[in-house]
């Protein structure tokens, strides 16, 4: 009989267990912590690499510089510099390629600029008178020679030798390529007052028709440059002073973080008047030759052999070398040899040319 019961029962337990099963089911109890945030990375964004600038296409054959237009073709401008101190400061020297100095009567120095393009040179001088010796650094350039007067001995070499040279002194170009600026007139005298600039040359060089703007066929520069890679070698020279007279030492210091000389006479800075900033140069070189007194010459003007070879030095990156110059005639370029006979690499730039009688003139500051 209890048995019979407890069959009974054992199912209706069963469904009653099966309906608590399907009841509803509690939701879970809420959290409270805050749900968790995706991580976020704390690593600063990648910088893209700066873009290479553009290289120009075309070099400048003087300093081996980088430019926009082909004015390696051009013939370059050589324009004699006044360097006497009362006449000072100079206008445009910091854009010439190449500055030639050398001695002069009295002592004195002159200079020769080189520019390959005048463009935005702005003013340019005081112009003063030729010598031969500059003559024939300009012709061996192909370039167009200007100039205010000049020695006997100059003139000759320009007939002679058939240089495409402007003169506003005995020309027709002052008042036009050349003027007398009033202020230098007034202060440091007529003589030291001829200026000429940049705009004006490109202006009327092409309206003279007996000048040749393009060089004559077969002319190459043959100055060559140091790589991107490449710095000049050498024993270490951080200055160098060089003595034309007992009047003008020119002094060179190199400035390490420029890499550049920096440019002092008359015991200061050189200073181009147009920027009212130091001249500053790549390379300076130094030329030994001979330099002697022109028999006769009543003005005391001076012979400075520019052909032939002789020895020099060149100073580049912090460093010296020794190098050989040699220039076959007077419209032969300068060319420019080391130790082992090879052509010097000059550093791309400025060069700064002094010409000296002798080893004597020049001390080397080597640390």
């Amino acid at each position: 009989m209890k048995v019979n019961k407890l069959r009974k029962l054992v199912p209706a337990l069963l469904l009653l267990t099966a309906l608590c099963a399907c009841g509803p089911k509690e939701e879970p109890a809420a959290s409270s912590a805050p749900p968790e945030e995706p991580s976020v990375s704390t690593l600063a964004p990648v910088e893209p690499d700066p873009e290479p600038e553009p290289q120009l296409p075309y070099v400048n054959p003087l300093t081996g510089e980088g430019c926009a237009t082909d004015i390696g073709k051009n013939r370059p401008v050589a324009i004699m510099l006044n360097n006497l101190k009362k006449a000072l400061p100079q206008l445009g020297v910091s854009q010439a390629d190449i500055i030639y100095e050398a001695v002069a009567e009295g002592g004195i120095t002159r200079m020769l600029g080189v520019f390959q393009s005048v463009e935005g040179v702005g003013e340019i001088g005081s112009v003063r008178s030729a010598r031969d010796y500059y003559v024939s650094l300009a012709y061996g350039h192909d370039a167009i020679f200007l100039h205010a007067g000049g020695s006997p001995q100059a003139y000759d070499a320009i007939q002679d030798w058939g240089v495409t040279a402007l003169d506003c002194v005995n020309g027709p170009y002052e008042g036009t390529l050349f003027w007398r600026d009033a202020d230098r007139r007034k202060n440091m005298g007529k003589e030291h007052s001829v200026l000429t600039s940049g705009e004006t040359i490109q202006e009327l060089l092409p309206t003279y028709k007996r000048v040749t703007l393009e060089q004559k066929e077969g002319y190459t520069c043959p100055m060559t440059f140091l790589g991107e890679e490449e710095t000049a070698t050498g024993t270490p020279a951080k200055g160098v002073e060089v003595t034309f007279s007992s009047y003008k030492t020119g002094v060179f210091t190199y400035d390490s973080a420029s890499g550049l000389y920096k440019v002092e006479e008359y015991g200061a800075p050189y200073v181009d008047g147009n920027t009212g900033e130091q001249v500053a140069v790549k390379n300076v070189v130094v030329l030994f030759t001979d330099v002697s007194a022109i028999k006769g010459d009543s003005s005391g003007r001076m012979s400075v052999r520019t052909t032939g070879t002789g020895e020099g030095i060149l100073f580049c990156d912090g460093v010296q070398q020794p190098i050989t110059w040699s220039k076959k005639n007077h419209s032969s370029p300068l060319e420019y040899t080391d130790a082992n006979g090879q052509p010097v690499k000059f550093g791309v730039g400025h060069t700064y040319v002094n010409i000296v009688s002798g080893a004597s003139a020049v001390t080397v500051q080597e640390a």
